[in-house]
């Protein structure tokens, strides 16, 4: 049965050499694969024809590439789909398009997600956000738990000052962490154990954090990894088995760069 509905998300891999990445990310994210190498004509025009067939899209190739094949696409930024620009080596995924109202800036974390890239997210309402919550718990806590802890950390700072929240690959599907980002908007970035290894900013090491996870902290280096030209405001509190470190961005003309 054919269909004119658009699908949900579509993948444009610009370079054939890319198509086992836009294979795993169709994979995690449940997505369609366009071929364009397969189709006669230019590219250029191929995408076009094809843009407002998703309601979202993953172009793998460079923002500059990107940007041409969507020159005179988009019309309104409430019904143009979102699109986010992945680099051929999956270093930085860019909400281009639609950041708000398209869903650009969660699916650029989702693709982050899926591929260990940085998330890239310029709306104004994100960018000025200082803060960056990292946070460990142990299985199966709950989604009040969660809360309870980041307000005992945040200590009467503003959740609506948190910019993302970042944790390790084994919490990636934790529900009650979810469900407590789900709630409040906030984007969830995802480490693998091996980065978080080269990076392990603690202040004081878990012995039993070690033997579960294989590191010696989950919420310090996951905060500092995620905002790294950030300050540690609040080394790991823990509450009933949730752990919370805090970072904050004051900005680039801190250290003396104005």
């Amino acid at each position: 049965m054919t269909t004119d509905l658009p699908v949900a998300l579509a993948i444009w891999p610009v370079r054939r050499e890319t198509e086992v990445l836009a294979a795993h990310l169709a994979a995690h994210l449940n997505a369609v694969v366009h071929r364009p190498w397969q189709q006669a004509g230019r590219q250029f025009d191929a995408f076009g024809a094809a843009f407002a067939g998703a309601r979202a899209w993953i172009m793998i190739g460079a923002v500059g590439i990107a940007s041409r094949f969507l020159a005179g696409l988009p019309h309104d930024k409430h019904t143009d789909p979102a699109v986010v620009v992945l680099d051929d080596a999956a270093r930085f995924a860019v909400a281009l398009l639609g950041g708000h109202e398209g869903g650009a800036n969660a699916l650029a974390y989702a693709v982050a997600r899926a591929t260990g890239a940085v998330p890239v997210v310029t709306t104004a309402t994100e960018a000025v956000k200082p803060l960056t919550l990292g946070i460990g718990c142990r299985r199966g806590v709950d989604e009040d738990q969660i809360a309870a802890a980041v307000t005992h950390a945040l200590a009467g700072r503003a959740l609506a000052d948190v910019r993302e929240v970042a944790t390790v690959d084994l919490k990636a599907d934790e529900t009650g962490l979810l469900a407590f980002c789900e709630a409040h908007a906030l984007p969830l970035r995802v480490f693998a154990r091996a980065d978080l290894a080269g990076r392990a900013y603690v202040t004081q090491a878990s012995d039993w954090v070690q033997r579960s996870v294989g590191l010696p902290g989950v919420c310090e280096p996951c905060a500092l990894l995620a905002s790294p030209r950030g300050e540690l405001i609040v080394p790991k509190t823990a509450l009933n088995g949730v752990t919370v470190a805090v970072v904050e961005d004051r900005g680039w003309a801190a250290g003396g760069r104005a």
